[in-house]
């Protein structure tokens, strides 16, 4: 479908256009439509969906019911200052505060529109519930039912019942300006006039150029890098942006998760590491927690010297369940005979092959199998926290059966990338003055300022995409003076 095909004539008239068919597009959609706007959305996909579609649909909010049924006493100032001290208070507090204000309420509408988050507790990503979403202070993570998808869908289903037009297969190819103000948008040649625009068309990690502009550490990782995020990530807010000199926010930041380097999808179709697995540094000695929270397990890698490795041994390789991708038996068999990844008969012989000191990794291990196998306690890393929030066996295997192994472990698979059109509280554009923009919007990854330095854990991006769409549709549906 094209815009021609929408409206059957140069000329088409909204209250609000939509750039972008994500989550934060769907729902700026439906939350301007509430509002009472004619609102038109373009894609430039074949379907709606975006990252969001593709993702756990986990959402970071506090102060809900759910949390409330479950017992768990939480706050939006809570939220807040938790969120402003992990990313060093880098991020401006005001939009941080409406984030973190309006992400529980976000979380409810969602629940009255369709979406289903049970009251009771989940272990992992993918149970829907209330589950450990990062390091924060308390549980927030939630988790919906059949996942990202599952919230596109309950959306959708609000956009059509408002009656919002979708126009898929069609590119926005510039805004339309008149005297300073955004007055619609230019689609397969077509100018569509409008009362506002909101741009959500996602980041920019499909575009190698834009993203070695914005967010270079992503191609540290060289060949070793993936990227999860929907095809459509490929930069148009910035391109869109720059047509009003708007700012650009969260240069320099992303979302990286660290991976063994044979991965190349999602960790539901890749598959997980073994339980019983050491991540230790070019010194050999471990250095982490090896089930900390992505957000901040990419810079404790980051930080070590010399290259890091996942190490295990041939009872957790043969252990692996059958079905994924990559960490399977098989699979890890295949990248050991191939010489990828490096297989010995012993410690020293791994150590050596790894560039690291024997007798540190010889020590690191034996530690390891003196503690949590042993045990049930990690007191240096406090592993067995993380195990028991994931509902996993306190006492994994020791690490102990020829042959060993080592895989390279490092930061290489690309969710999000946070440079973006700066915006304010409202979701408003702002220029490279720090002036509103007039007309324009931004949310998710194109309205930059939420997601920072510092990721804060499973459920940020969506949780910032639904609840800070929410705020842009309403924002254009009735723009702040």
């Amino acid at each position: 479908m094209s815009a021609h095909d929408a409206d059957g004539a140069d000329g088409a008239e909204a209250d609000v256009v939509v750039v972008g068919g994500g989550g934060a597009g769907l729902a700026a959609a439906v939350a301007a439509a509430e509002a009472g706007s004619s609102v038109l959305l373009f894609e430039a996909e074949r379907e709606l969906g975006g990252s969001t579609a593709l993702s756990a649909g986990m959402l970071t909010a506090a102060g809900t019911a759910v949390q409330r049924e479950l017992g768990i006493d939480d706050s939006a100032e809570r939220f807040f200052q938790h969120y402003m001290d992990l990313n060093q208070w880098l991020l401006k507090p005001g939009l941080v505060r409406t984030f973190c204000e309006q992400a529980g309420p976000a979380v409810e509408w969602l629940i009255g529109l369709g979406v289903r988050i049970p009251a009771r507790i989940s272990h992992d990503a993918h149970t829907p519930g209330l589950t450990r979403a990062g390091v924060e202070d308390v549980w927030r993570g939630h988790v919906p039912a059949d996942q990202g998808y599952g919230v596109v869908q309950v959306l959708d289903r609000a956009r059509r019942r408002l009656g919002v037009e979708v126009v898929l297969n069609t590119r926005v190819e510039r805004l339309l300006v008149e005297q300073g103000r955004v007055c619609g948008v230019v689609a397969d040649g077509v100018e569509v006039r409008a009362g506002a625009v909101v741009v959500t068309t996602g980041g920019l990690a499909h575009d190698a150029d834009l993203r070695r502009r914005h967010y270079p550490a992503a191609d540290r990782s060289g060949e070793d890098l993936f990227v999860v995020a929907a095809p459509g990530a490929r930069g148009d807010h910035l391109r869109l942006g720059a047509q009003v000199r708007a700012a650009v926010a969260g240069d320099g930041w992303g979302l990286l998760l660290p991976t063994a380097y044979f991965q190349r999808m999602h960790h539901w179709q890749s598959g997980f590491p073994p339980v019983s697995r050491v991540v230790v540094n070019g010194t050999g000695r471990r250095f982490m927690d090896e089930d900390a929270s992505y957000a901040v397990s990419s810079g404790l890698i980051d930080a070590q010297p010399g290259p890091v490795w996942m190490v295990f041994d041939e009872t957790a390789r043969v252990g692996l369940p059958p079905g994924y991708a990559h960490w399977s038996a098989e699979h890890v068999e295949a990248e050991a005979a191939a010489g990828r990844t490096v297989r010995a008969g012993s410690v020293g012989e791994l150590a050596t092959a790894i560039g690291v000191p024997p007798a540190a990794l010889a020590a690191t291990l034996d530690r390891w199998n003196a503690g949590l196998p042993a045990t049930g306690s990690d007191p240096d890393f406090l592993r067995h926290r993380s195990l028991a929030a994931k509902s996993a066996a306190p006492r994994p295997d020791p690490v102990a059966r020829p042959p060993f192994y080592a895989a390279r472990f490092l930061p290489a698979e690309l969710v999000c990338t946070h440079a973006g059109l700066e915006i304010d509280e409202h979701a408003a554009v702002l220029d490279d003055s720090g002036v509103v923009v007039p007309g324009l919007f931004a949310a998710g990854e194109a309205g930059a300022g939420v997601l920072g330095a510092r990721y804060v854990g499973g459920g940020n991006a969506v949780a910032n995409a639904v609840t800070m769409g929410r705020v842009a549709g309403r924002s254009a549906a009735r723009p702040p003076c």
